[in-house]
Parts: structure tokens; sequence; C-alpha cells
């Protein structure tokens, strides 16, 4: 069975036109959806990927209707394939996991976000490391300052009730658990 997917970003779109180019490919069944593309938890997408078995083929007319990153894209397809179904885009004919060029146009594309992600990895890495050796604090910053921590120690072991030194300060009862002298 050929599915579609119809995805707008707003209330104010509509999923006609992609709904009409989905059923002139072929698409039996469509799903249709009204969520941004940044957001992961779209329920018309899940139902349709739960929906899909050996053999079904979910069609998109733009995968920009997919997905919004590279990763994402991959994910979504590499889900489609663990169903043993297939993936087409009517807007991008390079990716269509039916034919052995689009899997190839695939694999492709996913070693080099893989590649991308290791090379910001170690970037990132690198950076801290350098900004470590500069003597920066990395994380947030505290919430008490060191005259108020040693001050809330003090109390602490007086007996005073960590919640109402929490209090005097405006902060959860943890961040005062957590101090130690």
């Amino acid at each position: 069975m050929i599915y579609g997917y119809a995805r707008v970003s707003t209330d104010g779109q509509s999923v006609e036109a992609q709904v009409r180019q989905l059923r002139a490919a072929g698409a039996k069944k469509i799903y249709r959806e009204t969520a941004s593309g940044t957001k992961t938890d779209r329920a018309q997408l899940r139902q349709v990927l739960a929906q899909l078995a050996a053999g079904d083929v979910l069609m998109v007319t733009r995968l920009d209707r997919l997905a919004r990153s590279t990763r994402d894209l991959l994910n979504t397809v590499a889900a489609i394939g663990d169903k043993k179904a297939g993936f087409r885009s009517l807007g991008d004919t390079w990716a269509d996991t039916t034919t052995a060029h689009g899997r190839l146009m695939l694999t492709v594309l996913g070693g080099l976000a893989e590649f991308e992600r290791e090379l910001i990895r170690a970037r990132t890495s690198d950076g801290r490391e350098r900004a470590k050796a500069r003597g920066v604090k990395l994380g947030r910053k505290p919430k008490l300052t060191v005259h108020q921590q040693r001050e809330a120690i003090r109390r602490k072991q007086r007996g005073e009730p960590v919640r109402e030194i929490a209090r005097s300060y405006n902060v959860s009862h943890s961040t005062i658990s957590r101090l130690t002298a």
C-alpha cells in the first residue's frame, strides 16, 4: 500500500495541494498534519509509521514536509526501513528507497551526516578543553556566592532547618543540602 504524509506548519496553511499531488502519485491513504517541523512528536507521522508493513511505501511531496534536519530525516527513513517499507519524496527524486539509486544516495547522505556529527563533536571537545586551560568555568553560575555558601554551611551546622535556610536565600532546599564544609 502507498501511504501519503502531508504536513503544514500553521493553521493558516492548507494541506490540500500536497494531498492532490500525493493522490496523483498513487497514495491510497493520506495522513494530514498541522504541526511545526521542529516538533519531534507529530501524532499523524507516528500513526503512519506504525501502520507501515513490509512492501508499503510512505510518500511525501518534499523532504521538508517529513523532516527539518538531516539527522531527523535519516532517523525517520531508518524507522521506515526497519519495517521493510520504502520511502519516496516526489520533489526530491533522489530520495527514493524503492530504487537502488535512491538507497545509495540516502546511504551517502547518512555517511556525510555521521561524519559531520563527529567533526562537530571533536571541535566542541577541543574548544571545551582550550577554555578549561584558560581557566574558564563551565556550567551554570552558582546560585549562592562563596560568602553565602559559607554562611549557609555555618547555619546548617548550628542545626537550623535546611528549608528555612533555603527560603532565606530564595533557593531550593536541595541547593543547601548539597553544600559541604
